[in-house]
């Protein structure tokens, strides 16, 4: 029942010239006002306020996060997370979005937790994917195949087949930019390069639809709304920023964490949705290109 909402996308190349020049090596996510003001946020001091969320972002289950850069020198123009090595490469999911239809993986260069600089060899968007986000949020995939393996970031994380997102606690993680609920992103947040993290509860799952329909909503995908602290908001809640599409959605199964998703789109301001390209409807295409990406229900 979504189609008709206006869904924005999140990558720092599609932002207006003006907000990406600004914030482009932004640390993520729009927070609670309360909880950006507990961290020392205030005016003056706007970027001040994300203490937490950074923290969260660093603990090692969220090594894999890897920053996109168009020049090497600017980082957070888009996120992705790395599933594992394939052939002495490593293999990197993002979102199809934040490339345009006829680019190549060399569009971005990629940096992993250690500060190694990786360029693209390959790149594989869903072929489904038609660059509306009104029709198919739930097809918007990417895999970068890296010049070189990934060694600096653990084990290569689970991706969660399962279908249990629904009430589901869920951490959203990237390299975009900040803001805060009442008034959502503004570049006197936007100071650093950490990614940054925030969690909240899926509220709304639609499931894939098959075939895929000409028009509408193709499914595959899950939401989650940003409410006020006085509505039941946790500390740590909040929603996407731009610069975070690509980067991964967590969620815990079994006590093992597992990516449930890849950040697509959303709104920016209290009472706004983010939105998520589920995993588990694109397993098939994940591993053809990714054989060794290890899936948990």
């Amino acid at each position: 029942m979504l189609a008709t909402r206006r869904r924005r996308l999140l990558s720092g190349a599609l932002a207006s010239a003006g907000l990406a020049a600004a914030c482009r090596s932004a640390g993520a996510v729009v927070v609670l006002d309360s909880t950006w003001r507990a961290e020392g946020g205030r005016p003056g001091r706007e970027s001040a306020g994300f203490g937490a969320h950074i923290a969260l972002a660093n603990q090692p289950q969220f090594a894999g996060l890897i920053s996109f850069s168009w020049d090497g020198k600017v980082w957070g123009s888009a996120s992705g997370t790395w599933i594992g090595n394939s052939g002495g490469q490593g293999l990197v999911l993002t979102s199809a979005h934040v490339y345009e239809r006829n680019d190549v993986a060399t569009t971005y260069v990629y940096r992993t937790i250690s500060g190694d600089v990786r360029r693209g060899v390959r790149l594989d968007l869903h072929p489904l994917y038609n660059w509306n986000n009104e029709e198919t949020t739930g097809y918007d995939f990417a895999i970068v195949r890296l010049d070189g393996p990934v060694t600096d970031a653990g084990p290569p994380p689970a991706l969660y087949a399962g279908t249990n997102e629904l009430g589901a606690r869920i951490v959203m993680i990237g390299f975009g930019n900040r803001g805060i609920g009442s008034v959502g992103e503004r570049p006197e947040y936007h100071v650093g390069s950490d990614k940054a993290a925030a969690e909240n509860t899926v509220d709304e799952v639609v499931p894939l639809v098959q075939p895929v329909p000409r028009g509408s909503d193709a499914g595959n995908w899950f939401g989650a709304k940003l409410r006020r602290e006085g509505e039941g908001a946790s500390r740590l809640d909040g929603l996407l920023g731009s610069g975070d599409s690509g980067g991964s959605t967590w969620i815990q199964t079994g006590g093992v964490w597992a990516i449930a998703g890849v950040n697509s789109n959303g709104g920016e301001e209290y009472e706004s949705h983010a939105y998520f390209s589920r995993v588990s409807g694109v397993r098939d295409w994940i591993t053809r290109l990714a054989p060794s990406a290890r899936f948990v229900a």
